[in-house]
């Protein structure tokens, strides 16, 4: 897979690495994992989620329940296209900024309950199970994600070490076009 972006290829490198120590190196996750860090990058992706009146979503539970065919769901490819960002959403947040895990699970919340590996796993588990066309090209690599969870959050929590001790100067001489 090529790739022209030079942010997406460092993370996707750092990823390889990070993996590999975890003894979880699979090529279809790195790349996944590398795109998902770069789509990462803007907060109105991390919220893609919105409501039928077109609010977005930031709870986990309010994601579970627009992700429920029997809720608010209207359709299986919602659902699925749910289940799998909220997989993202709990990865994301647990492998690369657990600090944030602490606002979102405050006591009295609605999301304090949440088992936030549990529920990572779940999600991407039912996104798999959409294993014909268009999605069943992605369904093996969330089922990797669903099985080994907690692998991927200490590879990403890997990748984040690397980032810190970067100045700058690192960003900029590393990511020019």
């Amino acid at each position: 897979m090529t790739n022209d972006q030079p942010i997406e290829s460092y993370f996707t490198n750092e990823i390889h690495s990070a993996l590999t120590k975890v003894g979880l190196s699979e090529q279809d996750v790195e790349a996944y994992l590398g795109h998902l860090l770069v789509d990462f990058l803007h907060r109105d992706h991390i919220y893609a989620i919105r409501d039928a009146a077109g609010h977005r979503l930031e709870n986990v539970v309010d994601m579970i329940a627009e992700g429920d065919i029997r809720l608010n769901a209207t359709s299986f490819d919602r659902e699925r296209q749910v289940h799998k960002h909220i997989g993202d959403f709990l990865l994301f947040w647990s492998g690369v900024f657990p600090e944030f895990l602490r606002t979102i699970k405050r006591p009295g919340g609605s999301d304090a309950l949440i088992d936030v590996v549990r529920q990572g796993q779940m999600s991407y588990y039912m996104a798999s199970t959409f294993e014909h066309d268009p999605y069943g090209v992605e369904a093996p690599t969330l089922r990797k994600l669903s099985n080994d969870f907690e692998g991927y959050q200490q590879g990403l929590l890997l990748v984040r070490a690397s980032f810190e001790g970067f100045t700058a100067h690192d960003w900029t001489e590393g990511f020019s076009a």
